[in-house]
């Protein structure tokens, strides 16, 4: 009994506008009154009638009658529950499908009412970066909100968005893909056939693609741009949210090392596994895409990262409209630092390194908190050529914001972040913007500050 008042899904009948509780008391006055109506019949019906022996039995009457009626008042309530769970298993079953028919997934009834009821009126969230780090972020999230805006670069150059960029000179759809991906709120199988990548030998031409890539590239085609595809495939997959291309430019990433090297494209920078010290954008200054402007401008808050710090987050700020109205906003702004280093880009970082960079390529870095991961071991698997990205306690006087610490990691693969823990926690920290601290108790921690 306990574990089930403990259960998520379960306390969520309890929410605040979730438009079921009025409507469960109402039944029950109903059911109450029907009982008292029968009542009243059945004493009527004593006083008038010679019943047979038999309902002595029937009516347990050689019970106590508070005993009596607190017996028929407990199965009434039993009886009524499991009615109406089990009509609502049934009508839900026909709606949405039965588990492992078909392949169709079956949603809890109060999932589904809680995403109508309280998803839809959630806070206007926008996310900034790209690759798999915007992809976890996002499935954390659509379970809390449906008013998602992904930005996503548009700098990739490398395997199956790249060949088809080059081929047909449209924006890559890797990104893109990944993030429709995330947001789908389609069957798994669809889902999966999205994310479908056909494999060596699969025929001239198909080797390597995203059967998603070419999907969205074959619907550009017949909606007749880019962005009217992604609103049409986002649509094909009930995806949560939207998502946007930073700009629809033809932009090329540039990377400079440390030691002054210049290296062109983003597949050639995560190819090349060395220290980069700063990138930029080849046009340099690419018209940003209005929506994706207009979103940042009307957001609630704004989330940069996770993501590969060069070759996925800074791409979207490089855009200088972009850059100048996520400056200007007056949305809460958090930056998710990586839980682990990357090879090549951020090798040794720690959370202040990661915040310093977005710091120098933006001009500043105005976050109301830096995320970072506390949940920490001392290696990584060496074949991953990562660590785990700490918080230098001697750096704290380098953050530009305040760094606010908590388990977000995904302990099965400590490279990546856990959907649930990071959405939970980034959304406890905006629903507490008004306080000077987050709270001990809902395992946050305070680690520096500006």
């Amino acid at each position: 009994m306990r574990s089930w008042l403990r259960d998520p899904d379960t306390r969520k009948w309890l929410v605040p506008g979730m438009g079921v509780k009025r409507w469960f008391l109402l039944l029950f006055l109903g059911m109450g009154s029907l009982g008292l109506g029968v009542s009243f019949l059945a004493r009527e019906a004593y006083l008038s009638w010679t019943l047979p022996n038999e309902f002595y039995y029937l009516t347990l009457q050689f019970m106590p009658q508070t005993l009596r009626g607190g017996l028929f008042i407990a199965v009434a309530l039993i009886l009524v529950v499991v009615g109406v769970w089990k009509f609502n298993h049934a009508l839900l079953s026909a709606v949405r499908g039965q588990v492992g028919q078909n392949g169709r997934r079956q949603e809890s009834l109060v999932n589904l009412l809680y995403r109508q009821r309280i998803a839809g009126r959630g806070p206007q969230v926008v996310t900034i970066g790209g690759g798999t780090g915007m992809s976890v972020l996002l499935r954390g999230l659509k379970e809390h909100t449906e008013n998602i805006t992904a930005i996503v670069t548009v700098a990739d150059d490398g395997g199956s968005s790249g060949r088809l960029r080059d081929d047909l000179g449209i924006i890559p759809p890797g990104d893109v893909r990944n993030c429709i991906a995330a947001l789908a709120d389609a069957e798994p199988l669809m889902t999966n056939l999205f994310q479908y990548r056909f494999p060596e030998g699969a025929g001239e031409g198909l080797e390597g693609h995203s059967f998603g890539n070419l999907f969205i590239v074959a619907m550009s085609e017949i909606t007749g741009s880019m962005e009217q595809a992604i609103r049409e495939t986002s649509r094909v997959l009930a995806v949560k949210g939207q998502i946007l291309p930073s700009t629809l430019e033809d932009v090329r990433l540039k990377g400079v090392t440390k030691d002054g090297r210049t290296i062109r494209g983003e597949s050639a920078i995560t190819a090349a596994a060395t220290d980069i010290r700063e990138v930029s954008l080849e046009p340099q200054h690419p018209a940003a895409y209005p929506d994706a402007v207009n979103a940042i401008r009307n957001a609630d808050f704004i989330i940069v990262g996770p993501g590969s710090l060069f070759t996925s987050v800074l791409p979207n700020l490089l855009v200088p409209d972009l850059r100048i109205a996520f400056q200007e906003s007056r949305a809460m702004k958090a930056y998710v630092s990586n839980v682990a280093t990357q090879h090549g880009e951020t090798d040794h970082y720690s959370v202040q390194d990661h915040l310093q960079a977005l710091e120098a390529h933006i001009g500043g870095a105005p976050f109301d908190f830096v995320l970072a991961n506390d949940n920490l071991i001392d290696q990584l698997p060496p074949r991953w050529q990562s660590e785990p990205v700490r918080v230098d306690p001697a750096g704290a006087s380098r953050a530009g914001a305040r760094i606010v610490s908590a388990d977000v990691v995904d302990v099965a693969n400590r490279y990546r972040h856990d959907p649930r823990k990071l959405a939970d926690t980034l959304l406890t920290l905006y629903d507490e913007q008004g306080e000077a601290a987050p709270r001990a108790d809902e395992g946050i921690r305070l680690v520096a500050g500006s």
